[in-house]
Order: C-alpha cells, then sequence, then structure tokens
C-alpha cells in the first residue's frame, strides 16, 4: 500500500530534476531518457497511481471517463510543482492554457492508449502553450506537474 507521503516522495525525484530547467523539448528527452517508461523510478510512480486510485485517495473527483485530483499543492516537498493525476478512457477533455509549462508522465493502462498522441513516457508542454488533453485508444493515467501550480482553463 502507498500512501500520500510515499507518492510525493517517489515524485520527488522527478520534480527535482525538472526544477529550474526550461519546460520543452531538451527536458522532455532528458525525461524520457533519466526516466523511462522501462526505470525503476517511472515503474514505482505507475503503481504508486494504481494503489492510490484503488485506496480512493488519489483521483477522486469526476465521472466514468475522467477521474483526476490534485495531491500536492506546489512546494518545497515538490520542488515548486503542483502533482496531479488523471485517469482518462477515451476523451477529449476541456481546453486549458500552460501559463508556466506542464510536465506529463504518461501511463498507459490499456497498451495502445494514447495522450495527445504519444503513449507510455514524458511529454513537455512550454510556457504559454494549451491544448485539449486527449486520450485516444483505451485508458491511460497521466501525472502532470506544474511549476507554481498554475493552469488556466479556457
Amino acid at each position: 500500500m502507498t500512501t500520500p507521503i510515499e507518492f510525493q516522495q517517489l515524485v520527488a525525484p522527478v520534480a527535482r530534476f525538472a526544477r529550474g530547467r526550461a519546460l520543452g523539448a531538451a527536458l522532455q528527452a532528458d525525461l524520457n531518457l533519466k526516466f523511462s517508461p522501462e526505470d525503476d523510478t517511472f515503474q514505482q510512480i505507475r503503481a504508486a497511481c494504481h494503489a492510490g486510485i484503488a485506496a480512493g485517495w488519489l483521483c477522486g473527483q469526476g465521472d466514468a471517463k475522467r477521474r483526476y485530483g490534485r495531491i500536492f499543492e506546489p512546494g518545497e516537498a515538490t520542488h515548486g510543482f503542483s502533482v496531479d493525476v488523471v485517469d482518462i478512457t477515451e476523451l477529449v477533455g476541456n481546453h486549458h492554457r500552460h501559463p508556466t509549462g506542464e510536465i506529463d508522465m504518461i501511463m498507459p493502462v490499456t497498451a495502445q492508449a494514447r495522450f495527445d498522441d504519444h503513449g507510455a513516457g514524458w511529454l513537455v508542454y512550454p510556457p504559454g502553450s494549451g491544448h485539449r488533453p486527449t486520450v485516444t485508444g483505451g485508458r491511460a493515467l497521466i501525472l502532470y506537474l506544474l511549476p507554481e501550480g498554475r493552469i488556466e482553463w479556457t
């Protein structure tokens, strides 16, 4: 069983690695090398997401197509990032902007599931970007880190 504090400790190395870095293609490539889907850290975070959902402290809001929840506000323990997890099945979500960028950890539950046309791994949106988060091909969990917790729903 994973607790929220244990979950925070699993995510902290990723947040520490990203802290102070420009959010863009270089960080995305580095995250996919350092914390690849085959890496222990990635696998432990994935398992903790599933455990948190099963225990009811993660993804506690929403409906059958999209369950979500912010587990941590930005702070010292998360190196200035908020931490959210979304469990999405075949859905085009609401458009939003990333004033300070967004880091997405994509964890397909259905093998062929894709988030914004990406499979398992990391996707980084630069500051000022926006999108309609979209999962196709089944179900996926997405953990996202927002610098300063900033997001603008449009």
